[in-house]
């Protein structure tokens, strides 16, 4: 079995799959600081918790985006797994070309939602990840990471906007009942809702009007990508383990190459 690693800002997003078939899925948070030792039992037991042996687990991939915490996960994936991760970098094997955009200035989980959303939907493509960070990737027909935009993420605008201003409160993110609102609260929910459909469809539109390609679909993955996706018609596809699948399918061309 494979097991699939996506370490983001906010957390760490772990698949085991059996073949192409994804057996479970589960997530820690990445703020925390941990040690080798820390992250090999959580990930340990969190594997045994969805009923599969760690030692049924013979091949590990990883993408991060988060330096820091690089060592001490590699670290505890070889001593509780004996296992040396293939990690996702410039020069592996994704199958997307960067042609025209310096491939060490891409995050890995661009390119690995990049290779997923190019090779199971097909290109011309925007992939649209909805993170810490809400991201926007064009990639051609050709499999050609042409660039994207980098705007600020539904949670972490809302965060900023509770955290510098004195009276407003904390709010989860849920689409309101009306834009109109009658309470602090709600009025909160509806710019944030409603102020990220607006970014989502004006970048969306703008890339395919500067573009100038025909068709393109639009893919949209993480946490908060499924609510705006259901509040807008610029969205084709919601697949909330598109990383996940985009590991799966870096390891199988990296397998192919040795």
């Amino acid at each position: 079995m494979l097991l699939a690693i996506d370490v983001g800002n906010t957390n760490i997003t772990c698949g085991v799959f059996d073949g192409s078939e994804m057996m479970a899925t589960f997530r820690m948070t990445t703020k925390k600081p941990r040690t080798s030792d820390e992250y090999g039992m959580i990930i340990t037991n969190l594997i045994e918790k969805n009923r599969i042996k760690p030692t049924a687990i013979k091949d590990i991939i990883v993408s991060s985006v988060v330096p820091k915490i690089n060592y001490s996960l590699g670290s505890a994936l070889i001593k509780y797994f004996g296992i040396n991760p293939i990690t996702v970098e410039p020069d592996i094997d994704t199958g997307i070309r960067t042609e025209s955009y310096n491939p060490r200035q891409v995050g890995a989980d661009r390119i690995v939602d990049a290779c997923a959303a190019y090779y199971l939907y097909g290109g011309p493509v925007i992939v649209v990840d909805f993170g810490t960070a809400t991201t926007y990737d064009l990639i051609t027909e050709e499999g050609v990471f042409v660039g994207g935009v980098t705007a600020p993420g539904a949670q972490s605008s809302a965060s900023s906007l509770w955290a510098t201003t004195a009276q407003l409160p904390e709010v989860a993110i849920v689409k309101p009942e009306t834009v109109i609102a009658k309470d602090t609260v709600t009025s909160m929910q509806a710019g944030i809702y409603y102020g990220q459909i607006g970014q989502t469809e004006a970048i969306v539109r703008q890339i395919k009007k500067e573009s100038g390609l025909d068709n393109i679909k639009t893919v949209a993955t993480g946490g908060l990508g499924n609510l705006i996706a259901e509040g807008t018609d610029c969205i084709d596809v919601y697949d909330n383990s598109l990383t996940m699948k985009g590991l799966q399918i870096i390891f199988e061309r990296e397998s192919k190459n040795d």
